[in-house]
């Protein structure tokens, strides 16, 4: 069985669980009618239900394997411990912008999108110069509908906007191409685990740690046995925690099983908190992560001789 939280696109997770062979469905099932995957409600809820009930899994939004969703590493760090991602695909981004009539490109209503559809393409939607109306992704569409009014419009997946929205006079508008385009929607597979897979190729490894004292140096001291166990990092990021010690969380590309076990094990001996979040089996997941162009403050002068 295959569910889903309930502020993720049901279409977008089907599509993702049947291109990466996690479900035998096909895309087209579903529709706005039409519940493909089992709706488990908040993130949450997700997570515990799915540490809870034999043979349940669940598909979620990753952010990018080398660059992890922080919403995603918080909620699993704080939820079951067998909790762990196996596998990840990506997915064309699959929403489209529709209106009754060519006055709604005009922006004179609401253009009403939900939270997947946000998260996914809010940067396309500002270049677009839409003023979204942001409604809860469980929003039922009949409801949407009414927000939208006669004149406004709805950005949607394209199997909604092909079945029960064109039945009701909506096409799509002049510009939503642009919603396709662009980088595409990460997703993973939730499972529990006793304990993390053992991959024998290539893997991508999430990784959450706690320094067993918080005093200067003491990041340092556990960074040593990353770069002892040849690993180079490519996500880092700290939070705090309220058990003592900041919480870290990193990713890295591992070349095998037993390197992953060297650096845990390494972990264990030195008294250092940790879990494995995510084991993905892969070495390229294209595209990469957005990239930044950095803007770095000018190199002082030189100082004369």
């Amino acid at each position: 069985m295959l569910g889903r939280s309930e502020r993720e696109s049901g279409a977008q997770a089907l599509l993702a669980a049947t291109s990466a062979g996690w479900s035998a469905g096909e895309p087209a099932e579903a529709g706005p009618d039409v519940q493909a995957l089992l709706d488990l409600g908040s993130t949450t809820a997700t997570l515990s239900t799915v540490a809870s009930i034999d043979g349940l899994a669940a598909v979620v939004h990753l952010g990018h394997p080398a660059q992890p969703s922080h919403e995603l590493e918080r909620a699993l760090l704080a939820g079951p411990p067998s909790l762990v991602l196996t596998g990840a695909t990506a997915v064309p981004a699959q929403w489209v912008w529709v209106g009754r009539s060519a006055s709604a490109r005009e922006l004179t209503g609401h253009v009403v999108v939900d939270e997947a559809g946000m998260r996914d393409r809010r940067h396309v939607l500002r270049t677009m110069g839409v003023s979204p109306s942001l409604v809860p992704t469980r929003t039922s569409l009949e409801d949407r509908v009414a927000l939208a009014g006669p004149d406004g419009s709805l950005v949607v997946e394209r199997s909604v906007a092909e079945g029960t929205l064109a039945a009701l006079g909506y096409a799509e508008l002049s510009g939503s191409e642009l919603l396709g385009e662009g980088a595409p929607v990460w997703y993973g597979l939730l499972e529990s685990r006793e304990k993390a897979p053992r991959v024998e190729g290539v893997a991508q490894v999430w990784l959450a740690f706690g320094p067993r004292d918080d005093h200067r140096g003491s990041l340092q001291e556990t960074l040593s046995l990353v770069a002892r166990a040849g690993i180079d990092l490519q996500h880092l990021r700290s939070h705090r925690s309220q058990a003592g010690p900041h919480i870290f969380f990193c990713a890295f590309s591992c070349p095998d099983a037993e390197t992953l076990d060297g650096l845990v094990g390494g972990f264990a001996e030195r008294g250092v908190a940790h879990r494995v979040l995510a084991v993905l089996p892969g070495q390229e997941f294209v595209p990469g992560p957005d990239a930044l162009e950095p803007r770095w403050a000018s190199a002082p002068e030189p100082v004369p001789a």
